[in-house]
């Protein structure tokens, strides 16, 4: 079994997974990642300039590396757009509410829920997948992950976590900083957040996804039970990079 076909067992099955957003509209971040080695990608159509055409060159390029590829969608109005694009499943941003929650679930199911079916697409073979092997593939397979990051969800956090087809928690700590509008460096009522989230992940049986900056930031959540991480982005590893290499030679020169 492909690596894109067992990630959400191996998910469930509670292995840690390594990933990292994708924020630059081309194939080529993709290719780079995935050849790297990592577990996953977040292609993030909230934040970066990724329009339909740009999405599917990158989950194409997933694809060719056999990286397992989430999309972070705008809206529930993506999600079927990059279900049909081949997207391995979606990160859906605000969920809320257990209503939200079960929309979400429904919009990326064809048994019991309301994907729009077709196979002239990517996900489906371009017709090469019969139909009902294409709608128990994609049911079996498609992850759903849902991104706390209201407070307004703390409230029915243990709800919205066993809403049945919610594969894990994504926890939104920067909007959720936002929210409590605490400008301190390690918010407590963040850090209470985040541990009533992984509190009800836990209850519920899910598993809990984080975005983290680095090792200390691992650490820390994969104790109260984070095991799917999305390390910083393609941005974030090119600016690193480029300042480091920057440094590095004005400091040689400067010797000279």
């Amino acid at each position: 079994m492909s690596r894109t076909d067992s990630f959400r067992s191996r998910l469930h099955a509670g292995d840690n997974l390594i990933g990292t957003f994708l924020k630059t509209p081309t194939s080529h971040a993709a290719e780079i990642v995935g050849g790297l080695g990592f577990d996953f990608v977040v292609i993030d159509q909230e934040h970066a300039p990724f329009d339909r055409i740009a999405t599917d060159v990158a989950l194409l390029a997933a694809r060719a590396t056999d990286t397992p590829a989430l999309v972070r969608v705008p809206g529930p109005e993506a999600i079927l757009s990059v279900l049909d694009c081949g997207a391995t499943g979606v990160l859906v941003p605000h969920v809320a509410t257990v209503e939200h929650a079960r929309e979400a679930v429904a919009l990326c199911r064809y048994a019991g829920g309301r994907r729009g079916f077709a196979t002239s697409t990517r996900a489906g073979g371009y017709t090469a997948v019969p139909m009902w092997q294409h709608i128990k593939e994609r049911d079996e397979q498609t992850v759903v992950v849902a991104q706390i990051e209201d407070p307004q969800a703390l409230d029915q956090i243990e709800a919205i976590a066993a809403v049945d087809g919610i594969d894990s928690l994504f926890i939104g700590r920067a909007d959720l900083s936002c929210a409590f509008a605490d400008q301190s460096k390690d918010p407590p009522a963040v850090r209470e957040a985040v541990e009533k989230i992984c509190a009800a992940a836990r209850k519920a049986g899910r598993p809990v996804s984080v975005y983290i900056g680095g090792e200390s930031e691992a650490t820390w959540l994969r104790s109260l039970g984070a095991s799917m991480f999305v390390l910083s982005s393609d941005q974030g590893f090119l600016r690193e990079a480029a300042a480091r290499g920057l440094a590095g030679v004005r400091k040689a020169v400067a010797v000279v």
